[in-house]
């Protein structure tokens, strides 16, 4: 039967939401929960797993709400040896605010996150995947392959485990990801604090890119975005220019409407304006991370 050693990252005196579930797991597996203080999250996780007895390490955030069932689901998607991570979507509570379930539509959209909307949504069953489905909130790996590889690189936040994971592949090892092993996150209260978010994950995507040597050409479509966006102001507007431009709009009418007609929340029209805000500011970010 194996061991978790459940590892969450807080800031000095911060509060640690995430406690109030893992008391509530119905689990025949043994577990301990780290909670390590500091300001610095990678070397924070990667102490803890040193302190840590678990075979398995399970990292959440301090505001990672579990359900129930989490370590048992997890356990499932570890019967195959060649998989070294499990990891599972961070899912919008249903008692987030209206500005907060936008964000979440927003992330959990193909237009507004792509290939990693799947980090947002419980969607199908387990499977192997790529670190573009896992988000380090709700991530369990072997503990053996974690210390062997090094553990996270220290010189990265956030984006640490989109690294690890990769050198995790490039070791012959495999990944999975478990839509039912979701927590639930509230988003980002004001519409600055999740622009801010969008950022830092661009920043955090570059600085990567930087370190790894591997280039993911999906993942800079947002710096090519606000390239194109910034050339506009030197070129004349001609219809071939402006084509680009005029194609964004339409897909970015038809996701907003598609959420609207989907849900029937007409708050989800305020997309038309997030999907543009998440693209420059993910974009930016990228374009400072690279400076």
């Amino acid at each position: 039967m194996p061991s978790f050693s459940i590892i969450i990252p807080v800031k000095p005196g911060g509060y640690v939401a995430a406690l109030q579930c893992l008391r509530e797991i119905a689990s025949p597996y043994p577990f301990e929960i780290l909670v390590a203080e500091g300001c610095l999250p990678s070397r924070q996780r990667n102490e803890a797993v040193n302190e840590s007895s678990g075979e398995i390490i399970y990292f959440l955030d301090d505001d990672s709400l579990v359900t129930s069932d989490c370590l048992a689901i997890c356990v499932d998607a570890f019967e195959n040896s060649a998989v070294a991570a499990v990891g599972g979507p961070s899912l919008t509570p249903d008692d987030d605010s209206t500005l907060q379930q936008l964000f979440g539509s927003a992330l959990a959209s193909m237009f507004g996150a792509g290939a990693v909307r799947n980090r947002y949504r419980a969607i199908g069953d387990i499977r192997e995947t790529t670190d573009r489905e896992l988000i380090l909130c709700n991530l369990a790996m072997r503990k053996e392959v974690f210390l062997s590889l090094g553990g996270f690189d220290e010189r990265l936040y956030p984006n640490e485990e989109n690294e690890l994971l990769e050198r995790v592949i490039a070791s012959g090892k495999k990944l999975a990801h478990a839509p039912q092993m979701a927590v639930y996150r509230s988003q980002r209260k004001t519409l600055g604090q999740f622009i801010r978010q969008m950022f830092s994950y661009g920043r955090g995507r570059a600085q990567q890119t930087f370190i790894s040597g591997s280039v993911s050409v999906v993942s800079l479509a947002p710096l090519v975005f606000i390239g194109y966006l910034a050339s506009l102001f030197f070129v004349p507007l001609s219809g071939p220019v402006i084509l680009p431009l005029l194609a964004y709009i339409v897909l970015d009418i038809i996701f907003s409407l598609s959420a609207v007609l989907t849900s029937k929340i007409a708050a989800r029209g305020f997309l038309l304006f997030l999907f543009p805000a998440i693209h420059i500011a993910n974009g930016c970010g990228l374009l400072c991370g690279l400076l």
